[in-house]
């Protein structure tokens, strides 16, 4: 049975961390659910990792609707929540509600996540109203990422700290169910955690959060030439796979694969009959 939001509010209570990844399709898919991971994210962070833009903003609502129905379909036990892109939520809240009525119906999502504080509490309190589940993104926004001058840690000074509580208590207020910390200086993330009965979801934002999320490309390593500070490499697959598929090429040019264990035969007979039969 899929995992919902009333068991990411036990997790809380119970002081249980929550571990979120991303997942794009089949393969990151399996492998999270397989792992344990108990909720996925289909990110827009596939314009980055998969589509290979430098920012989440090219990313449109056909591509979420695509990869989220691929993951929501493979897996069977994860809560999979799924990015509203650039544009699909900012007019007013109808158009964030049409938009999100088509992520739960078209992809099977069981919730939807979008950016932004105090301004998005009356689209948060129209998509909720509506029986869909919202998880909230205030601290660093990447659709935002212009306006904030780049990838830089929020709330450092007096006022933007100020106004994260206040995002943090907007989006509550407004019936989120979660909300993800990026790039939030871990006492202030634990002091807006302490201050919610939200499950807040960290990412750079320290380890007194609820629960964490991290980019199934950054844990694994998949781009070697460049790791955020926030994430962690568990394995250097990005390396293996290039080694690996070097050592196929170098196989294939010296007429070392394929092998006869990797092909198949048919009677001598067959062939010599069709050889006949050709000469003719």
């Amino acid at each position: 049975m899929r995992l919902t939001i009333r068991d990411f509010q036990k997790m809380k209570s119970a002081r249980q961390k929550i571990v979120m990844m991303t997942a794009y399709d089949a393969t990151s898919a399996r492998v999270s659910e397989a792992a344990g991971i108990p909720a996925l994210l289909v990110g827009d962070t596939l314009g980055m990792v998969v589509q290979g833009h430098t920012s989440t903003l090219p990313v449109k609502l056909e591509h979420i609707l695509y990869h989220a129905e691929i993951v929501a379909r493979v897996t069977q036990k994860p809560l999979v929540v799924a990015d509203m892109p650039f544009l699909t939520y900012h007019l007013n809240p109808e158009q964030a509600l049409a938009n999100a009525g088509r992520l739960m119906q078209e992809a099977g999502v069981s919730a939807v996540k979008l950016e932004g504080g105090e301004p998005m509490a009356e689209t948060i309190r129209r998509v909720t109203q509506a029986g869909i589940p919202v998880m909230a993104h205030i601290g660093l926004t990447p659709q935002s990422v212009h306006q904030f001058g780049g990838f830089r840690v929020q709330g450092r000074e007096l006022d933007s700290a100020r106004q994260l509580v206040r995002d943090a208590e907007a989006v509550q207020e407004a019936g989120a169910f979660a909300v993800v910390l990026e790039l939030v200086p871990t006492k202030l993330s634990q002091l807006i955690s302490e201050r919610l009965h939200i499950p807040t979801i960290g990412i750079g934002a320290g380890v007194a959060c609820d629960g964490q999320v991290q980019v199934f490309h950054d844990v694994l390593a998949l781009f070697a030439d460049f790791l955020p500070k926030h994430t962690k490499r568990y394995l250097n697959v990005g390396d293996m796979m290039r080694d690996a598929l070097a050592q196929y090429r170098e196989e294939v040019q010296a007429g070392a694969f394929p092998t006869e264990a990797n092909s198949f035969t048919m009677p001598d007979e067959i062939l010599e009959t069709l050889k006949k039969e050709l000469e003719l």
